[in-house]
Formats: C-alpha cells, structure tokens, sequence
C-alpha cells in the first residue's frame, strides 16, 4: 500500500499518511514546496513512495537520529547534531512513523533542540524524499495437512520471508511477515514462498508438544525442522542439544541467539556506539561472524555457555501459551512474527473446577508425565474465587513468565494474561486500508454514577501529530449502541455495566453473544464488571483486540483505570502494554486482561517505541531516570533507541531499561518535555507534562 503525501495548505511543508498504520506525520520546509512523484531507485534503501521537493531545509517535528551515508551505502556518521560540506548524501531518519530517507547534492548541517530536529543544506536544492511503511504482508498462504511432520514442512518455510540471513535480521524491517498456514488435505506452496537453505537444521519428536515451542526459532533462524527422537540443532559439523529442559533450552537458545546478532551487526550498516555490546561480559570476534554463514556463525554462538551471559540480555517482551493441538497451527506464523518464547501448557484439555473446588491443581497430561519434562502449569479457578457469575467459564491461571508480556492461545480464561485468538491475528493483516486522515474515538457512558469518567474523552486527541475525532456519548438505547458497534470506529471506550445479559443500555441489556452484529470497532475497553464474555463477542465479530474485566470492579478503580489506559492508547502503547503499565500502577489491574491481539495500537508514538519511565532524586540535587523502553508496531524487538540526552548518546536494544544517573533540573526538564509519557515517582503514576515545571 503506497504512503500519501500531500502539500500543507498554507504552510511550508508536506503531511505524509500511512492508512495501513493509521499513522500521520507532518515536514516542514523552508520555503514554498510542490512535491512530484519520483522514481524510487533514486533512494539508498527501498521505499513505498517517493517525492522531490525543492528547498534548502526540512525541519522535523521531533528529536530524531539522523544517518548519514555517501553514494555507496557508506557509513559517514550518525547522531542528532552533524555537519558535512557540499557533497552527495543519503539519509536515514529515526524514529519516524514510517521508514524516512533523503537523498540530494548539497551541504549538509543537521541540528536537534526544543522538541526538534533541523536539516539546512547551504542552498535550495532538490532534495528526494522516501517513505517505507512499517507494515509487512505475509507473501502467501502455506497450506498443509495437520500431522506434526506434514506441519514441520510447512514450518520449515516460516524463515522465507527474512530479507537477509546476516546479522540484520535483528532489525524488525528485514524479518518480514512469515506466510501464513492453513489447514489442508494435501500440502501447498504459494509461488512468492520460496525457501532458503542456512544450513541449519532443527530435529524434535513428532508431537506438538514439541514441535510448537521452536516455531519462533526456526523462523528467525530460516531452519529446517526434520522428525527424530533426540531434540537438537544441528549445524555446519556442529549439534546442539535441545534437552533437559526442552523449552526452556529453546527460548534460551533465541534470546542468546538474537542478542548476539543486534552486538555483531554493529560490524555492518550500522556500526553504531551499542550500550550491549560494551556491557559483554564475553569476547565475541564480531568482525569475523558478521561475514560468517548463518549456521558456521550460530555454532559459536551457541559455544558460549547461557549462564555465563545471561544477566546481560534485556528482558524478552513476550511468552506465548499454546495448547498443543491442531487446531491451534494457524497462528504460529503470527506468534513467530512476534519472536514469541512459546511454551505448552500442560494437559490437552482442562477440567473445570467445580463451584466449591477451589483450585484444580496442575494439569499434566499423560505423555508429559512419562518424557519427565517440565511444562508450562495452568490452574483453574472455581467461578465463586473470582466473584464471577457466568457458569460456563472457565478460568485459568498460567504458570509465571519472565517476560514483560505473556498471551495464551487455547480454551480457558488466562488470569493475567491476553487471550489472543486466530481472529484477531487474521484482522492485523485483512484490516482494510482507509483514506481517513483522523483516528476516530467513541466514549460511551451508559451509567448516570459513572458520568464523571465520561470526562476520559478529553485525555484522548492531545497530540499536535495526530487528528482525533473524539465523541462522547450518554446513555444510549440498544439500538444505539448497536449503531456504534457497527459504525467505522478505531477505539471504544465503554462505561457502565455489563453481566450474563449483555451490555447496559437505557432500556435494557444488549447481548452481543446471541445477535448477528457485524463489528466494525476495531479495539476497545469494556470498562464494567465482569465484562469478559461481551468483549470475547466483540473479537469475534470484527474487532481486532481490547481490554475486559474478569471480575466484579469497584466504580473509583474502574475509573482510574480507563483513565490511565485512554492517555497510555493517545501516546501509542498497545492494548497489552497499556494494561501493563495501568497494573503497575493500580494492584486492581490484575481484575483486566486483554483479548484478541494485543499488539492492536490506537496510533504511533512520537518516538516509534513507547516508553514508561520511573525518576528518583538523590541528596546532590540531582535525578536519576530508569527508562523502560517497549516495542511498538514497526519499531519491533532489536529496533536501536537512545535516550535523547545528550551527554548520554549511547544506543541501546529494545525492550530495555536504560539508567541515566546524575541529570540537572534543566536537563531533566528538558528531557520530559520532548512528549507526554508515563512517569513513576515514589511508586505513583504521573504523566511528564503534569511534572513540569519542575
């Protein structure tokens, strides 16, 4: 889907739309511009759309890391303030909300300050400018039998879509959208999925107990996945063994893996300062393995103990609960997309616990309990323990991840994790594109006591980036609320009741579970009581994700929350992040879980990642700032993000937490300033432009 860009109506300067990623920006020049299509072979990297434009600046609305290469792709620098004399220049430009490059003759002088980031180049001159969505399709669908071997074929072709097997895969741009799968009587191979040969090899038994948890692996590893009794890798004269500890051995085996990438790449496009690769706490011959085949590179790799570099890996963003069953294959090309850890609960199918039961204890399943493995543990909550009413759910409690997100695939109510189903998956990449240029918020307060969270409408839309159009409405009929479901909205935020009936309205219940509606709401908040089951309906009649209740809510906690959710969605987190950070900051978010996928977004950040931050100040006067950085649509794990300081240039890896120690009041002030994020202090939230002035 091409980028639009359009010339701003009495302003210097283009407004450039993604409609796939709902995402807007705008460029200011400086002078009067008229921008003509261009071919995109005039770019260093490739493009979506590209333009040329005659002037002698552009000035982007944010402070951006601006690349910087010659004619061959060579690295000439990288930073937030640079100069270089009259010559020919291609530019890499981020965070933006879609891939940004420039090309054009001339001097360049790049500075950054006051929420800004300035190019002059000395005169007016042309200047190309390229524009890449973040979104990626799938090349295809895979069809196959649901036998584990025949579904080992076709996860052998998950790793097709990388666009390279150097250590740039790392990069979320240059993994692409594996194909997807589909159930089949006989096996099929779409022509634009072409498989590629690493060289490595992947053997686990043929059981989805096994296969499931290395799909994540074998992706990003382009590996084949052969059928044998002893779990292992197998590379150029090298074997790695997959056990004890089967998935844990696997998930192991991909974050070391990856890590190692993100350090060695800085041998490459990209030979940046990385905090990672200074923190080490091993020797890696990185200039010889960038230019290592994939699999002679993975052998020495995994020649490094795990232990001996574990405290040196970031915290992995996301574990994914998979029942081991058939039906469950097509979503493992959108959990790999991911880079999910995933993992098997115990036990095919769960009992649920009776009324008086209390918990069920471990579910384990017979051919868990003979391979003597450890699996995923689940627990299954009577109704009465949860203060729910509806008979016909079953609760779940997922065994502890160690990721900062954890979703479950399968039957059963996930306390404390996203209930993520195929549907939802499906709508990330059949969500239709639009040539809307606002992003359209509908607050719905069907409860008079509750009318003062009806207040939530004007946290949203507080960004100059973006255009939303908020609307807010009271008390509405069934047949109302029905229109809303059906009408072209981006974000519900829901308020009022909800139990067994369906959704409060002015006269009476509106039950989604029993009606044929079409939803067109593409995410929301159910922000009621035990609303659960309302919000499952939601997602399987059109929406792609949102956030439910899955017990009975205080109306002060309730309105809290949908506070804190409404300003963390206007800043660009996703649906499960969002909730994340609300449970930080209330003990009660652990009553919310998200449904669908919750990597659904409202909008982008300004920053492309989303960032939650906690400060301290210390006896000198001085503050030191812990930032958690999350990953965010196209900025996905691996993307580079440094924390916009400048006596603290460093880049990192995302997800991280990077530590700035000692700021000055100014600097502070001035680092809170660049956009609206969450701010921690003394273990209360706070948003950054309520902190200020300091």
């Amino acid at each position: 889907m091409s980028i639009d860009t359009d010339v701003i109506e009495n302003e210097e300067g283009l407004r450039v739309k993604d409609p796939v990623e709902n995402a807007q920006f705008e460029l200011y020049t400086a002078d009067p511009v008229s921008a003509r299509v261009v071919d995109d072979d005039r770019l260093y990297f490739p493009v979506d759309t590209a333009v040329a434009v005659e002037t002698s600046g552009v000035t982007i609305p944010r402070i951006a890391t601006v690349t910087v290469r010659d004619t061959n792709g060579g690295l000439l620098g990288r930073g937030t303030d640079l100069w270089f004399p009259w010559g020919e220049y291609h530019l890499e430009i981020d965070p933006a909300p879609s891939k940004m490059y420039l090309h054009f003759e001339g001097e360049l002088s790049v500075t950054s300050k006051e929420g800004e980031t300035r190019l002059e180049f000395g005169d007016q001159v042309e200047v190309d400018l390229g524009f890449r969505s973040f979104n990626e399709s799938p090349a295809g669908t895979i069809t196959t039998p649901t036998d584990p071997e025949s579904l080992m074929d076709a996860v052998s072709l998950l790793g097709s879509s990388l666009s390279t097997t150097s250590p740039e895969r790392s990069f979320p741009t240059l993994r692409g959208h594996p194909p997807l799968l589909e159930a089949g009587s006989e096996f099929s191979i779409p022509e634009r999925v072409d498989p590629i040969d690493t060289g490595v090899t992947i053997v686990v038994p043929p059981t989805y107990r096994y296969l499931y948890p290395v799909v994540s692996l074998a992706f990003y590893l382009g590996a084949t996945v052969v059928p044998g009794d002893t779990p292992r890798i197998e590379g150029d004269g090298w074997t790695f063994p997959l056990e004890p500890e089967f998935e844990r051995t696997v998930s192991q085996v991909l974050r070391q893996t990856f890590h190692f990438d993100c350090i060695v790449r800085t041998e490459g496009f990209y030979p940046v300062d990385l905090y990672e690769r200074e923190q080490l706490s091993v020797d890696l011959n990185c200039d010889r393995l960038y230019d290592a085949p994939l699999a002679e590179r993975l052998g020495e790799y995994l020649e490094v103990p795990f232990e001996t570099i574990a405290d040196d890996l970031p915290q992995w963003t996301l574990t994914t609960d998979i029942r081991p069953d058939p039906a469950n294959i097509e979503t493992l090309p959108f959990v790999a997309a991911e880079l999910s850890l995933i993992r098997c609960p115990g036990g095919e199918s769960a009992d649920v616990a009776s009324e008086t039961g209390g918990f069920s204890g471990l579910l384990r399943s017979s051919d868990e309990e003979s391979a003597g493995e450890r699996h995923t543990s689940v627990r299954t909550l009577s109704r009465r323990e949860r203060g729910f009413t509806d008979e016909d759910t079953e609760f779940i409690r997922p065994e502890s991840v160690d990721t900062i997100e954890h979703a479950w695939i399968g039957d059963g109510v996930p306390l404390g994790a996203n209930k993520a189903t195929l549907e939802a998956y499906r709508r990330r990449i059949d969500r239709e594109s639009t040539d809307e240029s606002h992003i359209s918020v509908v607050v719905v307060c069907n409860d008079e006591q509750m009318r003062e969270e009806g207040e939530v409408g004007e946290l949203y839309g507080l960004r100059e980036m973006l255009q939303f159009d908020i609307e807010v409405k009271y008390e509405l009929s069934k047949s109302e609320m029905r229109g809303v479901l059906e009408s072209d909205v981006d974000f519900l935020h829901y308020i009022g009741h909800v139990d067994e009936r369906g959704m409060q309205c002015r006269d009476g219940f509106l039950d989604l579970t029993g009606r044929d509606l079409s939803v067109e709401v593409d995410a929301f908040l159910l922000n009621a009581c035990q609303s659960y089951k309302q919000g499952q309906a939601l997602v399987e009649r059109g929406s792609r994700g949102g956030i439910v209740t899955v017990s009975t809510i205080a109306n002060s906690s309730a309105t809290r929350l949908g506070r804190i959710v409404a300003r963390l969605m206007n800043g660009g987190f996703s649906l499960r992040t969002a909730l994340h950070v609300a449970q930080k900051a209330m003990l009660t978010g652990s009553q919310y879980i998200t449904l669908g996928d919750g990597g659904t977004t409202l909008c982008q950040s300004r920053s492309g990642v989303v960032v939650a931050m906690d400060i301290e100040s210390t006896d000198e006067g001085t503050w030191n700032v812990e930032k958690q950085t999350f990953p965010n649509g196209g900025y996905g794990v691996g993307t580079l993000v440094n924390p916009n300081i400048p006596r603290f240039e460093q880049n990192h890896l995302v997800p991280a937490e990077i530590t700035v120690r000692g700021l000055k009041k100014a600097e502070l002030s001035e680092f809170l300033n660049l956009e609206t994020a969450p701010v921690f202090t003394d273990g209360e939230l706070f948003w950054s432009d309520e902190l200020l002035p300091l």
